[in-house]
């Protein structure tokens, strides 16, 4: 299959795949724009009775700091009978679970209670003078309840079974005279959120559907007379009632005990705490999902009955702009050409074009691709576009997905084309080119089955389990090692310190992460790991810039290393000239970081560079001795020479010892703080066992998986654009298509949607990764070939004069420009010809995009 077919076979995957998005969300999900009838009429337990599910959408378990900063000050008001006050005790232990158990034990369940911001009032008929109070103080027309902080901002009310217990034959006569009662007081339709941009807050009074009890253990008397003629028929009046005087009623609340004897407490008439719980955030998300959105901004997790809030116009000019100013910086001449020679290119039919692209149509198809990809982040992870569900570890999904993975880089093994010439060995015998130690195509393919499974464990939510979490801290690590040894092998060897060389390793670190956060409403700390190897980049840098006519002392080196860790270890333990220079960027820059977050970074990974380091150093000098290329006979290089088969084959043992022993220390800790503490000290064994291992035969240095390389080509796009446009809600979710299936199982569509957007986020990955090293090489040298280097064949000069006559009139265009064309060429000659002003040029732009 050739590179042309990929690339329509997965342009046309990602057509297809918006297609069917904008079909589910315009046509099958035009009524339920925001998720709130999906909320509150359906849904299916992930965990049993921990994680509820609306299809769709994304459930935020709320906890007493997020019921604060929503509701403000007012109360929460339960009305009802004993299942309702389940749903005021559940709300209670979120706010304080110490105090509301002491309570309990103090009030009679019988009677009104009051705790902290939680209100219940003991009402089972619905006809009582303070239920009708409670109510009336939530409309916002009532005069003497204009102080929004005394009224209730969320009531929920809920009773019926007192009726169908106590009541032979009016039973439901009397039902419907109390719904009667209470419904002009109740909500709004369903068709819009619960609040607009402005936070003016909508009626938030929810009637609950009677709740089915368990007819099997009820006692004698209460199965004599709770029967499901009756409760069936209360809650027909009811969705009848909802249908036509717009009532919210959270229908889900009868999923939750569907089928399903363990929701139930031994009475058959209450359900289990935790499924109170589930009942309770269910209101709090439809009630204050929109509101934290917007005064909370990102993680956006919370996605059920929430707008996103009003998409800024300014992203979309944005993205425009960002694929067509670069070009335009250009200039006009250029243009001419570009048009000839697509025109020319287009107008020979059959064959080739004649004509080489010029550099500016690969900058502008970069600056399209960058544009199209931020677009696609927007509309995937912050519109209601794509629907997003909740993650759930399986332990056998995981072994299964990494199975996969294993089957697929198995299946690609290929010999490698890096080869270096040979070394000598002990004997001088004569050996044949091999690929050197941890090759290009070894620590790409290393880079990318690391990806691959880090990719696994954020998709399966497998943070929770400690042992997965240990050896992704190995592999995050690794990232860092590799980094450190590989620019430290370049200082070594190339002196290459210059500015440009520079710019070019961090624009190319930094380019996405710096962009989406404009796009995304997040921040640059928020995708660490760009950061993080930028930073230890400059580390590096320094380190080896320092002084760097004497790198080739030995023990000056190591000793400008050994001074380097501990200044970082100084920074990172006590972050106080961080904190200043976060400080100086939110005022001057509006730039606001979390120190916290980034010293946290520092330390899990503080020493792994240093260990890259010094391992490039070593094999700088090993393989110089080996090849003849160093001539020193001091002790280590005598060593070296003597004893080299001996030294491989005990670092060969210990490197096999290693593996079983770290996996023991680690079964020591208990959690991931005291796990997280030791990790610094230790990441370097395992990854130094794996090196070693890796390279001890020369069949394992000459076979490399291509699948694995190939990701770890695009491994820094694939970590950053996993967060929008394969996760989803900043890594909190899922994204789905959502027209496969409604629950987020093999047979239901999860796996369709796991095929169909992964290929279209590893293709996505892909171009950005090659749009992303074009655009940085136009910010360092966006120098172009003079226009008369480039030559029209006579076959398309004869055949497109409409084109020349379309270059002419753009010149005759120019000419009219005048001074202003003029001051245009001039400014762009000093674009062009100095770095300094293109990164202030840069700069000066994201300072604006800052406050605006």
């Amino acid at each position: 299959m050739t590179s042309q077919t990929i690339l329509r076979v997965h342009a046309l995957l990602l057509a297809c795949t918006l297609i069917g998005v904008v079909f589910r969300r315009y046509w099958l999900d035009a009524d339920d724009p925001y998720k709130c009838r999906a909320l509150m009429t359906r849904g299916y337990w992930l965990d049993p009775f921990k994680k509820w599910q609306p299809p769709g959408c994304l459930m935020h378990q709320y906890t007493a700091k997020d019921i604060r900063t929503c509701l403000n000050g007012q109360r929460i008001v339960y009305i009802g009978d004993s299942t309702a006050r389940q749903l005021f005790w559940a709300t209670a232990k979120k706010l304080n679970a110490t105090g509301a158990k002491a309570y309990m034990q103090e009030v009679d369940k019988h009677e009104d209670l009051v705790f902290e911001d939680v209100r219940f009032v003991w009402d089972p008929f619905l006809n009582s003078s303070n239920s009708r109070a409670e109510l009336l103080s939530s409309l916002d027309d009532i005069p003497e309840h204009t102080d929004h902080t005394k009224t209730a901002g969320l009531i929920a009310v809920g009773g019926g079974l007192w009726y169908a217990r106590h009541f032979q034959s009016d039973w439901l006569d009397r039902y419907r005279d109390a719904l009667d009662y209470v419904a002009p007081l109740l909500s709004p339709p369903l068709n819009r959120p619960p609040s607009n941009e402005q936070g003016r807050e909508d009626h938030h009074v929810f009637m609950t559907p009677i709740q089915v009890p368990l007819y099997n253990v009820l006692s004698p008397p209460g199965a004599s007379t709770i029967t499901p003629t009756k409760i069936n028929s209360m809650n027909g009046y009811l969705f009848n009632l909802s249908t036509t005087r717009g009532i919210r009623v959270p229908w889900s609340y009868s999923l939750m005990t569907w089928e399903s004897e363990d929701a139930y407490e031994e009475s058959g008439l209450h359900v289990i705490e935790d499924v109170a719980v589930g009942k309770v955030d269910v209101l709090l998300n439809a009630r204050c999902n929109t509101k934290m959105t917007y005064t909370q901004g990102y993680p956006f997790n919370k996605t059920c009955c929430s707008t996103y809030g009003n998409p800024h116009t300014w992203r979309a000019h944005f993205c425009l702009a960002l694929a067509f100013i670069p070009s335009l910086i250009i200039g006009f001449r250029s243009y001419g050409t570009i048009i000839s020679k697509l025109f020319g290119g287009f107008r020979q039919l059959g064959g080739r074009p004649s004509l080489s692209r010029p550099p500016a149509i690969d900058r502008f198809k970069a600056s399209a691709v960058l544009s199209a990809v931020l677009t696609y982040c927007a509309l995937a992870d912050r519109t209601q576009l794509f629907d997003k569900t909740q993650k759930h570890f399986e332990y056998s999904e995981f072994c299964g997905l990494c199975a996969v993975v294993l089957l697929l880089g198995l299946l690609s093994l290929r010999p490698s084309v890096d080869k270096e010439p040979p070394a000598c060995d002990a004997s001088s015998r004569p050996q044949s080119a091999e690929p050197p130690f941890l090759s290009r195509d070894q620590s790409d393919e290393w880079k990318g089955w690391m990806q691959f499974i880090i990719l696994i464990y954020h998709y399966t939510g497998a943070s929770s389990v400690l042992g997965i979490y240990q050896v992704i801290r190995i592999l995050v690590a690794s990232y860092l090692f590799l980094s450190g040894f590989g620019h430290t092998v370049f200082f070594y060897r190339k002196q290459n310190y210059s500015m440009s060389r520079c710019v070019s390793v961090l624009v190319r670190y930094n380019l996405l992460s710096c962009v989406l956060p404009y796009i995304m409403d997040t921040d640059y700390l928020f995708y660490y790991f760009a950061p993080l190897v930028s930073f230890w980049y400059l580390v590096v840098y320094l380190t080896m810039r320092i002084r760097s006519s004497r790198n080739s002392s030995l023990p000056f080196l190591l000793s400008k290393i050994g001074v380097s860790a501990m200044i970082v270890t100084l920074l990172a333990r006590a972050p106080i000239l961080f904190e200043c220079i976060f400080l100086f960027l939110q005022h001057t820059c509006n730039i606001h970081w979390n120190v916290k977050e980034w010293q946290f970074r520092l330390q899990l990974d503080c020493y792994i560079v240093y260990g890259g380091m010094m391992a490039a150093i070593i094999y700088c000098e090993v393989s110089d001795i080996l090849r003849g290329q160093s001539y020193l006979q001091n002790t280590f290089s005598v060593t070296i020479r003597r004893h080299w088969n001996k030294i491989r084959s005990v670092s060969i043992a210990v490197a096999l010892i290693i593996p079983p022993g770290f996996w023991y220390f680690v079964q020591q800790f208990s959690d991931k703080v005291t796990y997280n503490r030791w990790v610094p000290f230790v990441s370097l064994f395992p990854i130094l066992a794996f090196v070693v291992l890796r390279n001890c035969n020369r069949h394992f240095r000459n076979y490399y998986s291509w699948v694995f390389a190939w990701l770890g080509r695009c491994s820094l796009e694939t970590f950053t654009l996993q967060f929008h446009i394969w996760l989803a809600a900043d890594t909190k979710g899922l994204l789905s298509l959502g027209i496969f299936g409604r629950k987020a199982t093999h047979i239901d569509g999860r796996y369709h949607d796991l095929v169909i957007l992964t290929g279209v986020f590893l293709w996505l990955s892909w171009m950005t990764a090659d749009a992303s090293t074009t655009i940085t090489n136009w910010i360092i040298d966006p120098r172009q070939p003079p226009l008369q280097e480039i030559k029209l064949t006579p076959l398309t000069v004869a055949k497109d004069v409409e084109v020349d006559a379309f270059a002419n009139g753009l010149n005759w265009g120019r000419t009219r420009l005048g001074a202003f064309s003029r001051h245009l060429k001039k400014w762009r000659e000093l674009w062009m010809g100095k770095l300094e002003i293109r990164l202030a040029s840069i700069a000066l732009i994201m300072w604006i995009l800052n406050w605006v």
